[in-house]
């Protein structure tokens, strides 16, 4: 489902990857984690050809990505779904019409949007709530909007990008119940992720990256120990 093969992007002299391989099957729920500034934003703004690589081959789907013209890379898109930290919802729509935008921008009909909204509001746990403004929202409420928004196009990919880091410990363990709930329906899920306690916790498989290699990829724990600015790389050999 994503493949990166021998992927190297610089900005200037600083590495963003250099010579990164890595392939996520259908279906896999993984862990991208790192130090600040390690590359994991690299990696995702490569998937979504928002910048180039400048050496490898970067598969997504039936996509060959560093092969796309900027008229295909719509098309790209539309197979991904993506859940930011700050929730970006749109604040003067109420939570059933920032769910049906994502759907009207790919010129859905209004009987599509009606039956699927529903049911989505449904799935994330908000039916109740489709007639608020996101202001009016907890944040673990506004999170499961964003996610909402993210599937209701049914996405091969779903892309999440800090999802808990505004979140207590009790919402943010309600949101990866619902990422896990929806990674059993099939959709890869590539989260981005510093809560060590949540990777440990979900036991998922973990892609680690430091300074634009990945340094690991296997089942199991974060693998990071992190007080203030010091990091030590605490990999164990299971």
């Amino acid at each position: 489902m994503i493949t990166f093969t021998d992927v190297t992007k610089m900005y200037g002299d600083n590495v963003g990857l250099e010579n990164a391989s890595v392939d996520i099957d259908k279906g896999d729920f993984v862990f991208l984690v790192g130090p600040s500034g390690a590359g994991k934003s690299t990696f995702i703004k490569l998937i979504l050809k928002e910048i180039d690589a400048d050496s490898g081959s970067i598969r997504i789907g039936d996509y060959e990505v560093t092969q796309l013209s900027n008229r295909e890379v719509p098309q790209l898109r539309r197979k991904i779904g993506i859940v930011f930290q700050d929730f970006r919802l749109l604040p003067k729509k109420t939570v059933y019409e920032n769910v049906a935008f994502a759907m009207e921008i790919l010129h859905r009909s209004k009987r599509q949007i009606r039956k699927r909204v529903p049911q989505i509001l449904s799935l994330v746990g908000i039916s109740d709530k489709a007639d608020r403004y996101p202001q009016e929202l907890s944040a673990g409420e506004q999170q499961r909007v964003a996610i909402a928004r993210a599937i209701i196009n049914n996405p091969k990919v779903l892309i999440a990008d800090e999802p808990t880091g505004n979140l207590d410990p009790d919402t943010a363990s309600g949101i990866m119940e619902l990422l896990d709930q929806i990674n059993m329906t099939g959709t890869t899920i590539l989260m981005v992720t510093h809560a060590k306690d949540i990777v440990d916790r979900m036991h998922k498989r973990v892609v680690a990256i430091e300074s634009g290699h990945i340094v690991r990829d296997e089942f199991g724990q974060y693998g990071y120990e992190e007080a203030g600015d010091q990091r030590e790389e605490v990999f164990d050999d299971e």
